[in-house]
């Protein structure tokens, strides 16, 4: 991967709209970095723009969500963070940017790998057929101000995808497609097609809800402070939060947590 090829197969991707209708137009590469997200997040707060794309090699300090670290070799995945202003998004939907994300991740598997997967709530991808984690997503926002009272609010978008490896247990996506894959056409579909998404909140909120494999599943959620929940998962609302309906037949509310699905 390298920084001309990597903004030549975004421009490739987004066609006509690499204009001023395209978010996306700063895209920047680099071997690497410590994290993806703290470099957009550092763009943010400097007042940076919406649109800004931070594409990795490799991360000395990666994480996914709840502070885990996301571990992969240098080249093995696709390591790449992006910059939104929500403009008019209500914050209590701020969950449905990385749902977006996430659609679009299933749609760039499918599209450049020829591979299934299932979004398990929040944004993990899981291989369709065996189930195993191919790729997380995180979101981070952020809040400041700068001169006349501007809104600097902010969220970085971050996703790994096991591309040409990935941690023991995990779904790779060359072994899914069989073929070694392009991590630059995979990034540059990835983000033609959120492009195309983002601003039309209650068709993403519906079409993650149709998309999300825990709905319908029994599930076990770790609520922190050694609170769980068991239940089934029956539903996703607009903002993107999960329903789960508990052993005693009430239904919780989930913003946050850790699922498991269970059998």
């Amino acid at each position: 991967m390298n920084q001309d090829g990597l903004v030549r197969r975004v421009a490739e991707r987004a066609g006509s709209r690499t204009g001023t209708g395209f978010r996306f137009r700063d895209v920047r590469y680099v071997e690497v970095t410590a994290s993806t997200n703290k470099d957009v997040m550092s763009a943010a707060e400097r007042g940076g723009g919406e649109g800004l794309v931070v594409v990795a090699d490799f991360q000395t300090a990666g994480r996914g969500r709840l502070d885990r670290r996301w571990e992969a070799s240098p080249g093995q995945a696709l390591l790449v963070s992006l910059l939104l202003r929500p403009a008019g998004l209500d914050p209590a939907r701020w969950y449905l940017l990385a749902g977006a994300a996430a659609l679009s991740a299933q749609f760039a598997c499918a599209e450049v790998a020829g591979v299934a997967t299932v979004i398990k709530w929040p944004n993990d991808l899981l291989d369709a057929g065996g189930g195993a984690k191919l790729a997380g997503i995180l979101a981070e926002a952020t809040a400041g101000r700068a001169g006349a009272g501007a809104d600097r609010s902010a969220v970085a978008v971050g996703m790994g995808v096991n591309v040409h490896g990935g941690p023991p247990g995990a779904a790779v996506l060359d072994e899914l497609a069989g073929r070694k894959v392009s991590r630059s056409d995979l990034v540059a579909c990835w983000l033609a097609d959120l492009d195309s998404r983002l601003g039309d909140w209650d068709r993403i909120a519906s079409d993650y809800a149709d998309a999300c494999g825990t709905v319908g599943r029994r599930v076990e959620v770790d609520l922190g402070h050694q609170r769980r929940l068991l239940g089934v998962a029956v539903g996703v609302d607009s903002a993107g939060r999960l329903v789960v309906r508990g052993e005693d037949g009430g239904e919780t509310v989930l913003s946050v947590g850790d699922v498991t699905h269970l059998r």
